[in-house]
């Protein structure tokens, strides 16, 4: 039977046989390779990968290179401006990057993180004037402060952003809550200024970087 219009292939044996609807719209040659299983590329297709394939490596080699010069930096620094806790910003800018990279979220993200910073501040000064069983205090605490905080938070999106919120006090908690409160000291305001590098330098600053240097790369 003959299909106008469309090439036909056929042949006995469990040979080649392609039907009119397989064949439309593509080539009998690559119609062929596909039946003979034949997956080489045509070499548009062979460029494209290789576009695509060197694209990757550039994203590759410009992050490592952003993340290997900015964090180093504030790492030596932090110290020489009286923030004894710096390693905090590289958890601040993981979650930045969690998020996409997203710029118009910086804001929200950093104060996010404020919050969580003053939210371990009271937490541990609240399970301090507590008397109870010191697992009854965590629980209760943990309890109230993270249902509010939440609430808070999903309450003025535009301004918060929740996951910082729960993250900052985490870390706020882990640095702070071995501490006498006596000993905290001037602590929350050095977790709160590497919580704002970590955004706005480490976070920020290598997309920016990285994106200034693939497009230096791609010209």
């Amino acid at each position: 039977m003959e299909y106008p219009g469309k090439p036909v292939l056929m042949k006995k044996s469990g040979g080649l046989s392609f039907s009119p609807d397989r064949l439309a719209g593509r080539s009998l040659t690559s119609a062929c390779r596909e039946e003979k299983g034949d997956c080489r590329t045509v070499p548009g297709q062979d460029r494209g990968k290789m576009d695509e394939k060197k694209e990757k490596q550039i994203n590759k080699w410009t992050l490592a290179l952003g993340i290997a010069l900015m964090p180093p930096i504030w790492a030596v620094l932090s110290p020489y401006i009286g923030v004894s806790c710096g390693a905090v910003a590289l958890i601040c800018a993981g979650l930045y990057v969690t998020n996409g990279n997203k710029r118009c979220d910086a804001f929200k993200i950093a104060v996010g993180f404020l919050l969580g910073d003053i939210w371990a501040l009271i937490a541990v000064r609240l399970m301090a004037a507590l008397s109870l069983n010191p697992d009854v205090e965590l629980y209760c605490t943990l309890f109230f402060m993270g249902g509010l905080a939440v609430l808070i938070g999903e309450s003025f999106p535009k301004y918060i952003f929740t996951p910082a919120w729960l993250c900052g006090w985490a870390i706020g908690l882990t640095i702070m809550g071995p501490l006498e409160v006596s000993a905290i000291g001037t602590l929350p305001v050095q977790i709160g200024a590497a919580m704002l590098a970590g955004v706005l330098y480490v976070g920020v600053g290598v997309d920016a970087f990285q994106k200034f240097l693939i497009k230096k790369l791609s010209k």
